[in-house]
């Protein structure tokens, strides 16, 4: 759900009129319509908020904030006046105070423990100005200053005012007031020289140089492209240049490489793309970038944070590592010179480690949390965020599986020790998740220690309390005029001292009211309406409340027979005496709130299975698929997937299982292009995939990016069908939540392949009957959230006819299942297929027997 804030010059030199006539003010209000109707255009504009900022004094500045709805929004833009002086730095402060209102409150922001990319509030700043000189009560300003005192609590425990996923980009009109002979130029809309350009630059935007109404379209078009999800970071080289690549993509040691020169691509300041989950809408990760200082028990506060965090990478190649279910965060970078530079060096398969100074306690440069990685088509670069320490982690958690099979020895727990020592303590937590989804045992201690002090905890406790405070004050001032001046006063004698009450006009009107004498109709002028005729008051005339049919005069019953029927059918859909066309009638305010009509409409439709890979040509093979171009959806992988495939009997096996043990810690080529996507490779790290006691487990065939979507206390499913806790020995049946136990279910699977009893003669016409209305309602049961599965159960023990019929029926809900992402469902009605295969197949074997016997 984006912000969109427009900051709005109100000062007085935005009065000034364009060659077209038009002040710069009407040209702001105008630019604000135009960029919603251009927003309106994406589905995704239904989510937005839209406030607006003024340069009046705070909180007066404050028109439009987190309560007001688009109407009022709308309101406000167009009332806006031009007044007063140039104070851009604090309508600036005033713009960012307001975005950073309630991140205190909800933990957005998460002191101390680390910066989740997926926690996020996407923000676009867009001031419009006229570029003049910075004026305030203090004289003329050269240089842009925001003033360091900001009444919201907690602000200084980040040194900027603005926040990492808040981008400003700023509009300076520089329309002349003649119009210009000279041709207009075509091509890129050049940077504004102002002092808000710099500004602009630092959060991560850019300023746009205005001059004809032609570049104001095409900024408010490029703008609308800008509104992307994503936060923006420090990318800094440490070490020296990587080896010179030559045009055939190999390294050339005999090219010198400049090591000193300071390059474009060693300090950029861009975006990564924090895409939202196709399916709930919101970001989804499990990794935080590490803080840049160590959090121990002994601070007695916390050290103020930058806004966007310095990311440093070494060019020195590495592998590419990741390990079987173990989940990984992928973000894409924003085109930059850095980006420009790795995918010029054509290395797909090699990858530069990331690391945050002093986030270690050991090490000054910190150890790795990532990556830097071209795809593997080379069309874009992707920061990988892993577990903290990541190249010590990923080995053992690899012994652990493939050598020690889950029961690791006492030289394995102290080298697991070891590296829990390394680890930041805001990685305790996200660490134990990820084990317990991959099916490992309990290694971390459930005491987690979060590194911070009691005073620290308390202290931001209090922070959040205070914040709510100063937000309820602030927006109660939303839509409060400023005080005016008090000038002098001067006090009105014209009346005489004359009281109302002896007002010639007062005392006509009041005999009017009371009747005391009826009003002159010869005074009105009847030509001005000629057509219309003025309704006297009739005393004789009577309310029609018949409640007898009779009572209704015969001129009188048409007139009512349309008057009941119209009250019992109810289709008066208008106000009486208002024709159809006149709904269509809006006025001229109301014209542009496009937000008010959108929200009545209807969600607009998903494509036709827009996860299905495209067809290739249907010569020779029509069922060949482009396994480079697919696109597998994280949520069905586990239908989808090989390593989720149940195997059956007779069923060949993947060509894409491993035929040996592999010696390094590398990510196997045939799986590169999974990982591009965002995809737990299969077939694992170092050796081939989990043992088969542990493919069924909780989070199998469940994508990295919707691991921790899961509770904690969500069990692990085995192949038995049994469910295991988690640091317990016990095995239960059933989910916490469903209402049918194992056995139950077990019973009623066996019971499924066994025909109806002829206790009443069904004819094929009734069979088809029932077996229809089962269809329909087991559609109606898979769609149904939660685990409750014994109505399905029960129904396909109701379906009428053979073997065959019944097979069909649970290969139907099979299918239905796989719609709505029912992992254990299918797993159970799996089991149910292959005992009536096992069924089919004995009875075929019984008949082959019976006829030899004959």
């Amino acid at each position: 759900m984006p912000i969109l804030l427009f900051l709005i010059d109100t000062s007085a030199s935005m009065n000034q009129r364009t060659d077209l006539g038009t002040s710069y003010l009407d040209i702001a209000k105008g630019a604000v319509e135009l960029f919603l109707k251009l927003r309106a255009r994406d589905p995704a504009s239904r989510g937005d908020r839209y406030m607006l900022v003024t340069y009046d004094e705070p909180p007066y500045c404050i028109k439009a904030g987190w309560k007001e709805n688009h109407a009022t929004f709308m309101s406000e833009l167009k009332n806006l006046q031009a007044s007063g002086l140039t104070t851009l730095g604090q309508a600036l402060r005033s713009s960012f105070d307001l975005l950073n209102l309630n991140r205190l409150i909800s933990g957005i922001d998460n002191y101390g423990q680390g910066r989740n990319p997926f926690f996020l509030e996407p923000s676009i700043l867009i001031t419009i100005t006229d570029g003049n000189k910075l004026t305030s009560t203090a004289g003329v300003q050269e240089e842009l200053h925001l003033p360091l005192n900001s009444p919201l609590p907690g602000s200084e425990l980040t040194k900027e005012p603005f926040r990492w996923d808040q981008r400003l980009f700023a509009l300076v009109l520089r329309l002349p007031g003649l119009a210009s002979t000279e041709p207009e130029q075509l091509g890129s809309v050049p940077t504004d020289e102002s002092a808000i350009t710099q500004m602009c630059e630092v959060t991560g935007g850019r300023s746009y140089c205005v001059r004809t109404q032609r570049m104001l379209n095409q900024c408010l078009e490029s703008l609308v492209q800008k509104i992307q999800s994503g936060v923006v970071i420090n990318f800094e080289k440490t070490g020296p240049d990587p080896l010179p690549v030559g045009e055939d993509g190999l390294m050339d040691s005999s090219r010198p490489g400049n090591s000193f020169a300071a390059q474009p691509w060693h300090s950029c300041h861009k975006l990564i793309y924090v895409r939202p989950n196709s399916k709930t809408g919101v970001p989804v990760g499990h990794w935080p970038i590490p803080e840049s200082f160590w959090p121990d028990q002994n601070l007695p506060s916390l050290p103020p944070r930058t806004s966007h965090p310095v990311v440093r990478f070494s060019c020195v190649d590495c592998e590419p590592m990741v390990i079987d279910k173990l989940p990984f965060d992928k973000y894409e970078l924003e085109p930059s010179p850095l980006t420009q530079y790795i995918l010029e060096r054509k290395s797909p398969h090699t990858c530069w480690q990331v690391f945050v100074t002093s986030s270690g306690k050991y090490n000054e440069l910190g150890y790795p949390f990532g990556y830097l990685k071209a795809s593997t088509t080379l069309t874009c670069v992707n920061l990988f965020v892993m577990p903290y320490n990541y190249p010590v982690l990923l080995p053992l958690l690899d012994d652990l599986f493939k050598v020690h099979k889950l029961k690791p020895n006492l030289k394995w727990r102290q080298a697991f020790d070891s590296y829990l020592k390394t680890l930041p303590p805001y990685y305790l937590l996200p660490l134990k998740k990820a084990l317990r989804m991959m099916g490992a045992p309990n290694l971390i201690s459930d005491n987690l220690d979060c590194g911070l002090s009691y005073s620290v905890i308390s202290y931001l406790k209090k922070l959040s309390q205070q914040t709510k405070l100063e937000s309820e004050r602030i927006l109660a001032s939303v839509g409060k005029k400023p005080p005016q001046e008090i000038g002098i006063k001067v006090k009105n004698h014209s009346g005489g001292g004359v009281s109302l009450t002896h007002s010639k006009n007062f005392r006509k009107l009041l005999k009017e009211i009371i009747g005391e004498s009826a009003p002159r109709l010869t005074e009105l002028n009847t030509k001005e309406f000629a057509g219309f005729q003025l309704g006297l008051l009739n005393k004789d005339l009577k309310p029609q409340t018949y409640r007898n049919a009779y009572d209704i005069p015969r001129r009188g019953l048409l007139d009512q027979l349309t008057r009941m029927r119209s009250n019992l059918l109810k289709t008066h859909k208008f106000i009486v005496g208002q024709d159809e066309d006149s709904l269509h009638s809006v006025p001229v305010a109301q014209m542009g709130n496009y937000q008010e009509y959108l929200k009545t409409l209807a969600s607009p439709l998903r494509e036709i299975d827009p996860d299905q890979p495209k067809r290739l040509h249907t010569f020779g093979n029509p069922f060949k698929q482009d396994k480079k171009g697919m696109m597998i959806d994280e949520a069905d992988e586990f239908v989808a997937g090989p390593q989720n495939k149940v195997k059956r009997p007779g069923e060949a096996s993947s060509p894409l299982s491993p035929k040996r043990r592999r010696n390094v810690t590398v990510i196997p080529e045939v799986h590169e292009e999974k990982m591009e996507n965002g995809q737990i490779p299969p077939d694992g790290f170092l050796s081939k995939s989990a043992p088969p006691e542990l493919m069924n487990m909780a989070g199998d065939g469940i994508p990295h990016n919707q691991l921790d979507s899961l509770s904690d206390d969500f069990a692990s499913l085995r192949k038995d069908g049994l469910i295991h806790k988690p640091g317990t020995n016990a095995l239960i049946g059933g989910s916490k939540n469903g209402s049918v136990s194992v056995e139950d279910r077990k019973v009623s699977v066996t019971s499924a392949l066994g025909t109806v009893p002829n206790t009443l003669q069904i004819t094929p016409a009734m069979a088809q009957g029932i077996n229809a209305d089962i269809k329909h309602q087991l559609m109606k049961e898979v769609r149904k959230f939660g685990r409750k599965y014994e109505r399905i159960f029960i129904l396909l023990e109701e379906v009428q006819g053979p073997l065959a019929v019944k097979k069909q029926f649970v290969e139907f809900t099979i299918k239905e299942a796989a719609r709505f992402k029912r992992r254990v469902l299918i797993q159970y009605l799996e089991k149910v297929l292959e005992k009536i295969d096992s069924h089919h197949h004995l009875n075929n074997v019984n008949h082959i027997n019976s006829r030899s016997l004959c």
